[in-house]
């Protein structure tokens, strides 16, 4: 149990025209907030799974550094919500609280509610993404609604924070003052600010199935929900969409419409499906390589939208996509699920990995282009939340994007795993491409892998005469 009796009476000593001094600013993102709607919290089951989030991904200091100790124990959580709004919501929740560590850390130093014996340690991290949104809110009240179900933890934080809401403020102003920043937005490191940046201005990219519409049915759709077709969806306002110059089948929606998107009826029923153009880009590379009778290996698909969008453009063929690596015989049925209601009928699981699949395997005799996705760094991604999600990452990325950067030797580690995975793929004598795609920008997992590998052809092994082709997107 938390115990703020006496900081509630002391804080009450500052001035309170800090607080309306400080809710001027806007103080998370640095811009103007006129016309957005006004940020009133979240239910307490978001903020108990984003401190679980946080937990996992929190940057670990050297212990003459630490200012405040955290536990080891996650929260009890009492709905593991399927939902993937929800979970955008707990992660994005989670990825403010990481970028801002540091400045949120030194607040609760700076307003003298730690150290404190009373706060165990295991409610920290709920305490570091509670203030992120009680700072994000302008330190106003959160509105619960009517129908929520309560934590106690969620309820005790949050009464914590409202009884030092003068003292946080005050020091929040302060560390302002210190960086000389309008908002703690601009403190960030200035590869962080780009990315967001970035972000807040890409378009949305969503493929057609069209196993179940086709493209013009998908626009007269639209049509009667009041989109407008245009050739151009950058810095429009409107209910707009587009046709992608390089992907027939891909759309490309306002950023800003997408909460209005993911409830209509064409997404839900897996008609249209939101995913990264550099998937759509991949698929159809391997697309324009294939004969009508030609297999595909996948490997290191990532999201299963990536293994049904290939599968769905080679329907008309007699073709077979292999997916490697599939080790959990429990995904089974909710594959099987996703891929009927999808309408893929031609994929088929394979156990191993790549590494471990020989290139003389009789079941891939008549594989012709192999489609590599490495795991890489992801320094290419702008909105790091969304491709966790959709490509079912590890929340490690979260930590490595708060940084705006990853460390030399993780780099070198992920650049020998590209090449060694290139060059397994190289083996494959029946095969007559490999699509390699990553999401980094950084040449050490591009053209300094795919350079390598070509080396090692010309050093007399059994590989295919491969020529290397540079295609670069960024997401």
């Amino acid at each position: 149990m938390l115990n703020s009796t006496g900081e509630l009476e002391f804080s009450n000593e500052e001035d309170p025209e800090i607080i309306s001094q400080l809710t001027s600013l806007a103080l998370s993102d640095g811009k103007s907030s006129a016309g957005a709607p006004e940020k009133t919290g979240y239910p307490d089951s978001v903020y108990v799974m984003a401190a679980n989030i946080f937990q996992g991904i929190r940057i670990e200091k050297s212990a003459q550094k630490v200012l405040i100790k955290y536990g080891n124990e996650p929260l009890r959580s009492f709905s593991e919500s399927e939902d993937q709004s929800f979970q955008r919501l707990s992660y994005e929740l989670a990825f403010s609280a990481l970028k801002y560590q540091d400045i949120l850390e030194t607040i609760l130093i700076d307003s003298c509610i730690f150290p404190s014996t009373t706060i165990p340690d295991h409610l920290s991290s709920l305490i570091i993404v509670m203030l992120y949104d009680f700072q994000d809110r302008k330190f106003q009240t959160r509105v619960l609604s009517d129908n929520e179900e309560s934590i106690s933890e969620v309820q005790e934080v949050e009464n914590l924070l409202n009884s030092f809401k003068i003292k946080l403020a005050a020091a929040l102003a302060r560390c302002r003052i210190k960086h000389d920043a309008l908002s703690i937005y601009h403190i960030l490191p200035e590869t962080v600010r780009k990315q967001e940046l970035r972000a807040s201005t890409l378009p949305l990219y969503a493929w057609i199935n069209t196993c179940k519409i086709s493209p013009e049915e998908v626009y007269n759709n639209l049509k009667r929900r009041g989109y407008n077709k245009v050739k151009s969806v950058l810095h429009v306002d409107d209910k707009v969409f587009a046709v992608d110059q390089h992907c027939y089948d891909v759309l490309i929606f306002p950023s800003h419409l997408k909460n209005d998107l993911i409830n209509i009826d064409l997404f839900k029923d897996y008609k249209l499906i939101f995913q990264d153009k550099s998937r759509s880009l991949a698929v159809h590379s391997v697309k324009a390589l294939l004969n009508m009778d030609d297999d595909i290996l996948m490997v290191n698909t990532g999201s299963w939208y990536t293994v049904a969008h290939m599968s769905i453009l080679t329907n008309n063929n007699t073709s077979k996509v292999f997916v490697c690596g599939v080790q959990s015989q429990a995904k089974d049925p909710d594959l099987k699920t996703l891929f009927t209601k999808m309408g893929c009928k031609n994929i088929e699981i394979l156990r191993e990995t790549f590494i471990n699949i020989e290139s003389k395997d009789h079941r891939l005799q008549k594989v012709k282009v192999i489609l590599l996705l490495p795991r890489c760094s992801g320094l290419g991604v702008s909105n790091p939340v969304e491709f966790i999600l959709n490509e079912h990452e590890d929340t490690e990325f979260l930590k490595d994007h708060s940084q705006g950067g990853i460390s030399v030797d993780k780099l070198h580690i992920l650049a020998q795993q590209q090449y060694e995975q290139l060059t397994h793929a190289m083996k494959f004598t029946k095969a007559q491409a490999v699509v390699y795609c990553t999401c980094s920008v950084c040449p050490e997992e591009n053209e300094a892998v795919v350079k390598k590998a070509l080396e090692f052809q010309d050093l007399g092994n059994k590989v295919q005469p491969y020529s290397g082709t540079l295609l670069r997107q960024c997401l």
